[in-house]
């Protein structure tokens, strides 16, 4: 049965683990000098090799003939390892196995020596999505283990994760994984599986994937469904615009030229390039080119990448870091509703419609006025030196339609796929955040829900669509930032207010007045009178 690359080019050795040197070394010299921790807990982001690390650690512990803190990976312990024969290491899935009992019946069982092996290990990934009740359960055990017990806690969210469990664990940190590692990497998986790779393709697969390997493995699987992987076969399997196109649609935002935007646009969506994709590669072009601007001497171990430094060097001069900065935040903010949008051809066309008015007409329409102020004549932006409008196949500003016609025509098409928004906080006050509390509680836990209801702790507020929840510590921020809470929370908010709302867990002091609600509460008893 076939095998997905990243499973099967998974690292069985320290040695063969990519960009987490500084970690790797350490477990080595541990795992050699026999100066084992009971307990760690690996963090960083996804596909960084946490995971990894951790079953390598388990076999390198056990090993009959480790090699300078390496597993051997060919004695009867390691290939038990490999296999999954060894029951003594066990990995559990905190995502799926988050409750109580799940902990209560890890703990029963490792106080009984390992069958097999010298140390019992358990690998617990995702540990911050287990319960407090969970976590209580887990603390006893981790502050006075058996003698040939070692836990092995994984987590891309340590904010989440108690202080009493950190606390008693040696943490290492998982950095994201360079691209030059990463396009490393895949040329040599590459030529071992015989897959025609392009160094430019390579480069692509390494950028996509953000610093983790898993998924440049899992794209490059994707993509090897043929020939030759080259540039254009990632772009079009991935649903990609490529740099080629992106530089043509900044052209024409530049010239503020709302025709050429959306035919470009057009194109590309009738291509099967996914609108979001679109949106976040022309916001990558206008990063690179800020970065560029903003801090030339270092900006090429800070761009992508994905662009020429001919291509970057000519805008920079083309356009203002005030052009910039606003576009890229219009950008990242119509990727934020995008995800809520029934519509999201037309939620990017407005964005792009957006991005060609000129700055003041476009302040207008962020303050939702799009009426006689947005019929302001469109300005001439100042087009690259070098780059000849008919080369670009695009019309001047004057020539193209006004910004406000394209905007009128698709306003209706807006205020379906996207909520209005207007300030509703005056309509959330404390009891009607009570009210919400009370109908939460019937659907959460009870730890959850005593924090959520006690005043002193949290308190929410609404501001536009946005519901803030503040709470006043981190702990109590991590017993309400989950999605049962969090879900629920939004679904009796959004029938309160009769509109679509959004969720954002703060940390901060409490701004409701205490000593006033308490008062409040006093007064409701008609025997109580205040002198």
């Amino acid at each position: 049965m076939y095998q997905a690359l990243y499973r099967k080019w998974r690292p069985k050795r320290f040695e063969d683990v990519v960009g987490q040197e500084h970690v790797t070394e350490t477990l080595k010299r541990q795992v050699a000098a026999g100066r084992l921790s009971h307990a760690y807990i690996f963090v960083g982001t996804r596909g960084t090799g946490k995971t990894t690390c951790a079953k390598i650690l388990a076999k390198a512990v056990n090993c009959e003939h480790p090699v300078n803190g390496d597993p051997c990976n060919e004695c009867a312990s390691c290939r038990g390892i490999d296999s999954g024969a060894i029951l003594d290491i066990e990995e559990l899935d905190a995502a799926s196995n988050n409750g109580v009992e799940n902990i209560r019946a890890l703990r029963d069982e490792a106080v009984f020596t390992p069958a097999s092996v010298r140390k019992r290990v358990y690998i617990i990934d995702e540990v911050h999505m287990l319960s407090m009740s969970a976590f209580n359960a887990l603390l006893k055990i981790l502050e006075e283990p058996p003698e040939h017990l070692i836990f092995i806690l994984a987590t891309t969210e340590l904010r989440k994760v108690p202080p009493t469990i950190l606390s008693r664990c040696q943490r290492f940190s998982f950095k994201r994984i360079t691209t030059r590692d990463i396009r490393n990497r895949l040329a040599y998986v590459a030529e071992k599986e015989n897959i025609d790779l392009t160094p430019d393709a390579a480069d692509m697969l390494s950028r996509l994937a953000d610093g983790s390997l898993r998924d440049a493995l899992s794209l490059l699987d994707q993509c090897a469904c043929g020939d030759t992987v080259d540039e254009g076969r990632v772009l079009s399997t991935i649903g990609l615009a490529g740099s080629a196109e992106t530089v043509r649609l900044l052209d024409a935002v530049a010239a503020h030229n709302v025709s050429a935007a959306l035919e470009i646009f057009d194109v590309l969506y009738s291509d099967g390039k996914d609108p979001s994709s679109v949106l976040r590669e022309l916001s990558a072009l206008m990063r690179d080119i800020l970065l560029k601007k903003a801090a030339p001497k270092s900006a090429d171990k800070l761009i992508s990448g994905e662009f020429s430094s001919g291509e970057l060097d000519k805008y920079s001069g083309a356009l203002s870091d005030g052009f910039l900065i606003g576009s890229i935040g219009d950008i990242q903010d119509s990727l934020s509703d995008l995800t809520q949008s029934a519509d999201k051809r037309t939620a990017a066309e407005l964005c792009l419609i957006k991005l060609c008015l000129p700055e003041e007409s476009r302040q207008t329409y962020n303050a939702q006025e799009p009426d006689a102020a947005v019929a302001a004549e469109p300005v001439k932006a100042a087009m690259p030196k070098g780059t000849p409008e008919e080369e670009q196949g695009l019309r001047r500003a004057d020539d193209a339609p006004a910004a406000e016609d394209v905007l009128s025509d698709l306003k209706t098409e807006k205020e379906k796929s996207k909520p209005e928004k207007v300030n509703i906080q005056a309509k959330l006050g404390a009891d009607q955040w009570q009210e919400i509390v009370k109908a939460v509680g019937v659907r959460i836990g009870p730890a959850s829900y005593s924090f959520l209801s006690d005043k002193a702790h949290v308190e929410g507020d609404i501001n536009g669509d946005l519901l803030e929840i503040r709470a006043s510590s981190d702990f109590a921020a991590s017993m309400i930032d989950t999605p049962e809470v969090t879900g629920a929370v939004r679904d009796e908010a959004s029938k309160l207010l009769g509109r679509a709302v959004r969720i954002k867990v703060t940390v901060g002091a409490p701004k409701r007045d205490l000593q006033s609600d308490k008062l409040d509460e006093l007064m409701k008893f008609g025997n109580v009178k205040l002198i």
